[in-house]
């Protein structure tokens, strides 16, 4: 299921055996555009920590109950490795934290969860942790933060990024990012995916996409969540001149057999 950042945001988190807090914002990694964590309000529980939960423990999102299922117990989270509210996520906090829970590491691989294809995969085993040396470095971001940058196509800018597109049925990877064009198109939504960005400028808060603004302009318009199907999606890659995402999955499966 495709579903926005800031839907989520305020969603309660529940643990095995009780609530735990309410969903925050999330950090993403700049290298494959995965979730690799929500940021969790735990209120008067665990202050001054940031509590952060790997999707790798999330069982379901609930729209109707506005709630998403974890794996945990708050005697484990309450366990876990301390990282304080004020501090960046460093490579020996990751470390220590995927060896706190015994998951495969999602930097230690080609893939968008290391070497595994899906992130399922990995819900139902456990792997022995190892300091193997990291495939890549991973630079997390906030959601929050990234959604006031500006968008700069090949010929000008077109808009700010408003909110990220997630999947959070299978990989947690951000499929696209909301964009407002409102300065120059009348309000008008539009989405663009990780696929077509170029390079991003964190100096100047700043992401280059290898569009053109008339390309843009005639994409899909975006207005809301239930324009999310597979139809869509199709119409906008088509309109690019790009293959789906899930075309290409489909054809890594084949080639791997």
């Amino acid at each position: 299921m495709l579903i926005k950042a800031k839907t989520i945001e305020g969603y309660k988190l529940l643990a095995l055996d009780g609530e735990l807090g309410t969903v925050e914002e999330f950090y993403f990694d700049d290298h494959h555009w995965g979730i690799r964590y929500l940021v969790a309000n735990t209120g008067n529980w665990l202050t001054g920590r940031q509590v952060l939960i790997s999707p790798y423990a999330l069982i379901g999102v609930n729209k109707k109950e506005q709630s998403i299922s974890t794996s945990l117990t708050k005697k484990q989270i309450e366990g876990s490795p301390s990282l304080e509210s004020d501090k960046p996520v460093s490579q020996q906090f990751e470390d220590v934290y995927y060896g706190y829970y015994g998951w495969p590491t999602y930097y230690n691989g080609p893939y968008l969860w290391g070497s595994e294809l899906e992130i399922m995969k990995a819900h139902d085993k456990r792997k022995e942790f190892s300091k193997s040396k990291r495939a890549w470095d991973p630079h997390l971001r906030s959601t929050q933060v990234v959604s006031s940058y500006h968008i700069q196509a090949t010929d000008g800018e077109i808009g700010h990024v408003e909110d990220f597109i997630i999947d959070d049925e299978t990989t947690w990877a951000i499929r696209y990012l909301v964009v407002d064009t409102k300065n120059w198109w009348l309000g008008k939504k539009v989405l663009v995916s990780p696929e077509w960005i170029k390079k991003i400028s964190w100096d100047e808060s700043k992401i280059f996409v290898n569009l053109t603004r008339e390309s843009i302009k005639q994409s899909p318009e975006y207005t809301d969540e239930s324009l999310l199907t597979r139809d869509y999606e199709t119409g906008l890659y088509k309109h690019y001149n790009h293959q789906g995402y899930w075309e290409k999955k489909s054809s890594s499966k084949e080639h791997s057999r």
